[in-house]
């Protein structure tokens, strides 16, 4: 490939992956054709983008667009994965076709600039996503006022449960 041509592929890659700094690189080489259709049109539905590149060309995109905390993962086939809401869900999703297809491999990633093991990938996708954790500090901040107005709820109970038993016992003496 002449350098033209290789310039051109950078800036092509440079130009799809934009300013994201959140990706993983996987291996899909021992995927079949059907597995690796199915698995990018997954993906793609979720907006995430995968993009199988060689090393020296996506090395070379990457610092441009300043992530350099891939170097060390691009080696052997390399598939550049992005997107989604976040790296959270990303790699959960992959994580997800790991386990399904087994044939994938997970390389690393990089978060915020830094550099992340397949370890971490995999731990990354066991805790929670975005919007879970919104959910559960909505509900610790919630928490207090529920207790309060609970408390404060209780004593005017308290007292319609005393004035409703005191009118069933005056009911029942004229009665008799």
């Amino acid at each position: 490939m002449s350098k033209r041509i290789k310039a051109m592929v950078v800036d092509e890659i440079t130009q799809r992956i934009g300013d994201t700094n959140e990706m993983l690189v996987i291996d899909v080489s021992l995927l079949d054709a059907i597995s690796t259709n199915k698995f990018r049109l997954a993906l793609q539905e979720k907006q995430i983008s995968v993009l199988t590149v060689k090393n020296t060309l996506a090395r070379r995109a990457l610092n441009g667009a300043g992530v350099t905390a891939l170097d060390d993962v691009l080696q052997g086939s390399s598939t550049l994965v992005w997107g989604g809401e976040d790296i959270v869900v990303l790699s959960k999703e992959i994580a997800k076709w790991v386990k399904d297809l087994g044939k994938i491999e997970i390389r690393g990633g990089t978060l915020e600039g830094e550099s992340l093991s397949a370890g971490d990938v995999v731990s990354l996708s066991k805790s929670p996503s975005r919007e879970e954790l919104i959910g559960q500090i909505a509900g610790v901040m919630l928490s207090p006022g529920a207790q309060l107005a609970a408390a404060l709820e209780a004593p005017a109970r308290l007292l319609a449960s005393q004035i409703d038993q005191v009118g069933e016992g005056d009911e029942g003496e004229g009665s008799e």
